[in-house]
């Protein structure tokens, strides 16, 4: 019996035959349909999707927008990288099923991620202990930036907030840890706030 080809193993096909290259996102579609036209008669649905899907899984890197590359060294191993589905259920339920950082969770309709305090790359492990629930923006704000840096960028949003509320008690516990991170010389290219 023949296997038939998705529209993702067409674009992980096309991806692996161009292993560590920056591919526009345009090339690697029109390929994929021309394969699917072929072999099905009729082009495949939104195959655009499938790539963004493969880049919030980890298994693309997206280098700018439009552009992404496959690095067959990164996913080497990926189940390594990720929590088992037991852990993942012990994190949310720990957690509440809700974001750590901002309270919300699927009960106000967020998707919600379990995310590692510890980068595993950085000693972390798939542990309960190690995991913490965070919410698709939060999640993504942590991916983008490390912990600290995660960390001194919320304080900045709550440091403005107390100023604008006249929270005289958080505006000063902010201050305190603005001056931790100036001690430890943590994320010195993220500006602390003036004084107000």
């Amino acid at each position: 019996m023949k296997v038939r080809k998705t529209i993702a193993d067409l674009i992980m096909e096309y991806f692996r035959m161009h292993p560590k290259e920056d591919l526009k996102h345009g090339p690697v579609i029109d390929w994929v349909e021309k394969q699917y036209l072929k072999l099905y008669g009729r082009k495949p649905r939104d195959p655009w999707r499938q790539i963004r899907k493969f880049y919030q899984e980890g298994i693309l890197i997206k280098v700018r927008k439009g552009i992404y590359r496959y690095d067959p060294d990164l996913i080497q191993n990926r189940e390594l990288y990720e929590f088992s589905s037991k852990v993942k259920k012990a994190i949310f339920k720990r957690d509440g099923y809700k974001c750590v950082v901002c309270g919300k969770g699927r009960k106000d309709g967020v998707e919600i991620h379990a995310d590692h305090r510890i980068p595993l790359d950085k000693g972390g492990a798939n542990t309960v202990d190690n995991g913490q629930t965070l919410c698709s923006e939060h999640n993504l704000l942590k991916k983008r930036y490390s912990q600290t840096e995660f960390g001194k960028r919320l304080l900045v949003r709550l440091y403005e907030e107390a100023v604008r509320k006249s929270d005289k008690k958080m505006v000063k516990f902010c201050k305190e840890i603005f001056d931790v991170y100036e001690k430890y010389n943590l994320n010195s290219h993220i500006q602390r706030p003036n004084n107000k």
